[in-house]
């Protein structure tokens, strides 16, 4: 049975909001009892008059996509600097998983830093959901690791969630900037474990090199038809890079399909 219950997403109104709310709403679709909670931060203080107009409009776009969900979304205000009241909000809704929607580097820097920044902060999973990615269930997903031993084995626990629920295949990606002559070491630490937590999902797991970590991984996404991109967060491996955090950041920036950050 799957653990996601709870489902915040942030929501300004923009073209990239929508996208992602579309994306929300199917991804949870007509059978699953996940609640999806909806928040729009502002810089000032509003109205219960401007608040329950946000409500109606909100409203209004998830009808436009005339998809019957099983339990009625939810729908709240606040007021605040945008990164620290969406992950306050996380925390008191006890939602299980951010989605939200991002521009990418198409758009100022100061979004740019909003959405890698809560990426990088959140202490729960986080989807982020590319404007124009396409509205369909994730089948292949990629899960990134570089060459570090997974210590924290329930930080796959989203990922087996989602894999369960949409069927998908989980294939995993390593690419080595230098040499590969440990590949072999790294793979046996982490086959078993894999092959454990990710059950029947866990397809296989491919062994690259590529100096530039981004394009690799990009390429790979292509190459597989990837619907879904899975990194792991630096905190979670024993041998931390210190580039990771870039990595992350890149990705969010420049992949055209969402990109799940466990935690």
């Amino acid at each position: 049975m799957s653990s996601l219950n709870k489902i915040l997403i942030p929501f300004d109104f923009s073209e990239a909001s929508v996208n992602a709310l579309e994306y929300v709403v199917n991804f949870v679709g007509t059978e699953r009892a996940i609640n999806i909670l909806g928040l729009y931060v502002g810089v000032m203080p509003m109205s219960e008059s401007d608040s329950e107009k946000l409500k109606r409009d909100f409203l209004k776009v998830l009808d436009s996509f005339n998809v019957k969900l099983k339990v009625n979304p939810e729908f709240t205000t606040d007021t605040g600097e945008v990164i620290g009241t969406i992950l306050s909000a996380q925390e008191k809704s006890n939602a299980d998983l951010i989605m939200m929607g991002t521009m990418g580097d198409k758009i100022t820097d100061e979004a740019i830093t909003n959405t890698s920044k809560l990426v990088l902060e959140a202490n729960c999973p986080v989807i982020s959901i590319p404007y124009g990615t396409a509205i369909k269930e994730p089948k292949n997903i990629a899960l990134v690791m570089g060459g570090e031993k997974i210590d924290d084995k329930n930080v796959l626990g989203t990922l087996l969630d989602i894999a369960r629920d949409f069927d998908a295949r989980v294939h995993v990606l390593t690419i080595y900037k230098d040499s590969v002559f440990d590949e072999e070491a790294i793979k046996d630490s982490n086959e078993n474990l894999l092959e454990y937590y990710l059950e029947h999902f866990y397809a296989d797991h491919t062994f690259t090199k590529n100096e530039d970590v981004e394009q690799g991984i990009l390429d790979y996404i292509n190459e597989k038809n990837i619907d879904l991109l899975a990194i792991l967060p630096r905190n979670h491996a024993e041998k931390s890079s210190p580039s990771e955090g870039r990595l992350t950041k890149l990705l969010t920036l420049h992949s055209e399909i969402p990109v799940l950050a466990l935690d």
